[in-house]
C-alpha cells in the first residue's frame, strides 16, 4: 500500500496510506490529509491512485508544489520522490523498503527521530499565529497575521471620546464650584 511519510521537523514520521482513488492535502479540515502548517494552502494538492501510477496535481496553492526540487501543476510521483508543500517534505513509499532520505534538520542539535513512529499531536492556534519555522534557507516562516485597522480606529475613537466627556465633566465641576 502506498502511503507519504512527513519529513519535516517536527513532523517527522507522520503518514498518510494512499487507499482511496483521490486523497486531497491541506491546512484544512475538510481534507483527506491535513497538514496544518502556514505554508501549506487550504487546499493545496490532490493525490490520485491509478492502479500502480500515483499522480500529484497542485490545486493552485499559494507556495507551490514541488517533486524533487522542480515545480509542478501535475506530476506522476514515483517511491522515494520527495514531494514538497510550501516548507512540509514527506516521501512517497510503497511499503517496500527505500533509501531513507535524511529529514532536514533545523540545528545542529536536532533529536533524530524514527521515521516509524506517528505523531498524534496537532497544531495550536498559536503556533498557527506565530507562523512556522523555515527548513529552508532564506524561504520566509509562513503567513504573517494581518493588521486590523477597525479595532484600531474604535480604540482611537474610544479615547478621543473619553477625553471629551473628561474635560466636559472637569468644566462642569469647575462652573458648579
Amino acid at each position: 500500500m502506498a502511503k507519504l511519510v512527513l519529513l519535516s521537523a517536527g513532523m517527522t514520521g507522520r503518514t498518510h496510506e494512499l487507499n482511496v482513488e483521490k486523497t486531497t492535502i491541506g491546512r484544512l479540515e475538510d481534507n483527506t490529509f491535513q497538514i496544518a502548517e502556514p505554508s501549506v494552502s487550504s487546499h493545496h494538492c490532490e493525490v490520485l491512485v491509478h492502479g500502480p501510477e500515483v499522480v500529484v496535481k497542485d490545486l493552485n496553492s499559494t507556495n507551490g508544489t514541488f517533486i524533487g526540487g522542480e515545480k509542478i501543476t501535475e506530476k506522476v510521483l514515483k517511491p522515494g520522490d520527495v514531494l514538497r508543500l510550501g516548507q512540509i517534505e514527506m516521501r512517497l513509499e510503497n511499503g517496500a523498503p527505500t533509501a531513507a532520505a535524511p529529514a532536514p534538520a533545523t540545528t545542529a542539535t536536532s533529536k533524530k527521530t524514527d521515521p516509524a513512529l506517528s505523531i498524534t499531536r496537532g497544531v495550536t492556534l498559536n503556533e498557527l499565529e506565530k507562523g512556522g519555522t523555515s527548513v529552508f534557507p532564506g524561504a520566509t516562516t509562513g503567513f504573517s497575521k494581518k493588521e486590523d485597522k477597525v479595532s484600531r480606529i474604535f480604540l482611537v475613537g474610544g479615547i478621543v471620546i473619553g477625553v471629551i466627556i473628561l474635560g466636559l465633566l472637569i468644566y462642569v465641576f469647575a462652573i458648579a464650584s
